[in-house]
């Protein structure tokens, strides 16, 4: 089985920082894109960050400038750095990453079960 497991998540006030952790466990033979989502109540999940296993990252235009993706090839490990934090991030953030767990199979998509991220204004 393959897990992720997501940590950082809290209650923060306007302009101030969070760091989200998500580390992939499990019978993992390689990672190619690890991620961050989000899901606001009434909204649809969106895309935040995402991290390809070449060095490419793809942010939201609403968060570019503020947040940064990084990861730890060798502890299968994503960070989030979220600075400069608006009531407007305030979601439940997904950690995503797709893992091929024998080199015989294929990608699959993996989630997280969501970590809450509360700005206050």
């Amino acid at each position: 089985q393959v897990q992720l497991v997501e940590s950082g998540g809290g209650l923060v006030q306007f302009g101030g920082s969070l760091r989200l952790s998500c580390a992939a466990s499990g019978s993992i033979f390689s990672i190619n894109t690890m991620g961050w989502y989000r899901q606001a109540p009434g909204n649809e999940r969106e895309l935040v960050a995402t991290s390809i296993s070449g060095g490419g990252t793809n942010y939201a235009d609403s968060v570019k400038g503020r947040f940064t993706i990084s990861r730890d090839n060798a502890k299968n490990t994503v960070y989030l750095q979220m600075n400069s934090l608006k009531p407007e991030d305030t979601a439940v953030y997904y950690c995503n990453a797709r893992i091929m767990k024998a080199w015989y199979s294929t990608y699959n998509n993996y989630w997280g079960q969501g970590t809450q991220v509360s700005v206050s204004s």
